[in-house]
């Protein structure tokens, strides 16, 4: 599926010879991921095409003139286009000519040199674990790293992934976002401009059943047994009284399979929960906090009168969605590190046999639409398995899966201005209506 990459503003800077060239702000996620010439993703093209040959998509053309307003506006959706494009295919993601290149201007726009570096990656038990890596190194790469250290099975390694969490006030936590394969985690951390942030190790998978798949590795369960103890104490995992009792004993006897098994039956358990944030459902301007997981969208939604209500979206009810940026980036030439202000997820979902779209307003909107986006994945993945017939290709975790699927859903995505307001679209859809293109 397509990466949340987005380019929503660019800056006019002099060159050494008098003239002026565009600097382009490329965010990935909602963050800065680097700033880059219109010359640099020229040349890169040119790269991967000597290498894809035409599978690549159309890249804006040269301009031999100065351009006009339109038409610099034109270029920088069509170079955002084509970014959010060349991502689709998972061989391309895990080429050398690929992740060189975003390598050097990640390090590049962050005046980071390549060299080696000491890395705390922390556990959900709270403990971190040291690890020595270059400051070049890849997420898939110190992934790689942590887990040899930790003793994980490098097959498992797909269940994982390394996130940018920031550690609030009160013990609580804020999952800002993923880090895909080819961001480097020593970059990402120290450009982030939140406070008392760190890389986190947890799992990536939104099915709770597929803790089975984990059992056979002593390492694994561990990482599991200490990611679902956290979800209870952060309340992100709601046991009932009856359940929290059995969940104590067995924790003071340190029995984690059974541990492990009993909380499968937690509601809520490894579900992604966000920060509280506001939605238009029941009604407009409504608190909420959203828990993802087991395909479904799970609201306690804070009425006008103050009471609480649970609404669930199931996800083969969702067609699709899009992510939107409603402000103003300020200050262009500042940091401007994230795009975590006035964020908008809206869906559409079918009620009552009709489709209406309900708007969420949250920071963690990338995040939402990651998960939203993991929750399709694993759903193609055990639909595939249950049916030899169907073909798709599913990316997990730099390897590439093939099955056979019959789809016929749209997936676009735009950025598009409006007045004073700055747009990013990125429409997924899910399971019924996807075609292959889109993934």
């Amino acid at each position: 599926m397509k990466m949340h990459f987005c380019i929503p503003v660019s800056q006019q800077r002099p060159d050494a010879l008098g003239g002026r060239y565009t600097l382009y702000s490329v965010y990935l996620d909602g963050f800065l991921f680097c700033r880059v010439r219109y010359s640099q993703l020229h040349r890169w093209n040119e790269q991967l095409r000597r290498v894809f040959g035409n599978c690549l998509p159309p890249f804006p053309p040269k301009y031999y003139l100065a351009m006009t307003t339109s038409m610099a506006d034109e270029r920088r959706d069509q170079l955002e286009q084509y970014l959010q494009n060349v991502t689709v295919d998972p061989n391309m993601l895990r080429s050398d000519v690929f992740v060189d290149f975003l390598k050097l201007v990640q390090l590049g726009t962050f005046s980071i040199t390549t060299k080696k570096a000491l890395l705390d990656i922390f556990l959900p038990d709270g403990r971190s674990v040291q690890v020595e890596i270059l400051t070049s190194d890849t997420a898939e790469r110190v992934l790689e790293v942590v887990s040899h250290k930790i003793g994980l099975c490098r097959e498992l390694l797909g269940y994982f992934g390394l996130f940018l969490i920031r550690f609030c006030e009160e013990g609580k936590l804020s999952v800002m976002k993923k880090l895909v394969d080819f961001e480097l985690p020593y970059v990402s951390l120290r450009s982030s401009e939140a406070e008392n942030c760190k890389v986190g190790l947890r799992k990536w998978y939104m099915d709770p059943s597929l803790d089975s798949m984990l059992m056979d590795c002593r390492a694994a369960v561990n990482l599991i047994y200490m990611q679902a103890i956290q979800d209870i104490q952060k309340e992100w995992a709601k046991p009932t009284s009856a359940q929290r009792q059995k969940l104590e004993a067995l924790q003071k006897e340190d029995n984690q399979t059974k541990f492990l098994e009993l909380s499968r039956e937690v509601r809520h358990y490894g579900y992604m929960q966000l920060d509280p944030c506001t939605c238009d459902y029941p009604a407009p301007g409504c608190g909420a906090v959203l828990s993802v997981g087991n395909n479904e969208i799970s609201c306690c939604v804070t009425l006008p009168d103050n009471q609480t209500q649970d609404v669930i979206f199931q996800m083969n009810r969702v067609k699709c969605w899009q992510v939107t940026f409603l402000g103003t980036l300020l200050d262009m030439d500042g940091p401007q590190r994230t795009l975590n202000q006035n964020l908008e997820l809206r869906f559409q979902y079918s009620e009552d046999s009709r489709w209406q779209w309900f708007v969420i307003y949250t920071k963690q909107a990338f995040l939402l639409s990651s998960c939203l986006k993991k929750m399709i994945s694993e759903k193609m993945v055990k639909l595939a398995a249950e049916n030899p017939e169907m073909q798709i290709e599913v990316p997990e975790q730099g390897k590439s899966k093939k099955y056979h699927i019959q789809q016929n859903q749209k997936d676009c995505s735009s950025f598009l201005p409006r007045t004073s307001k700055i747009k990013i679209a990125e429409v997924d859809c899910v399971l019924g209506n996807i075609n292959e293109e889109g993934l």
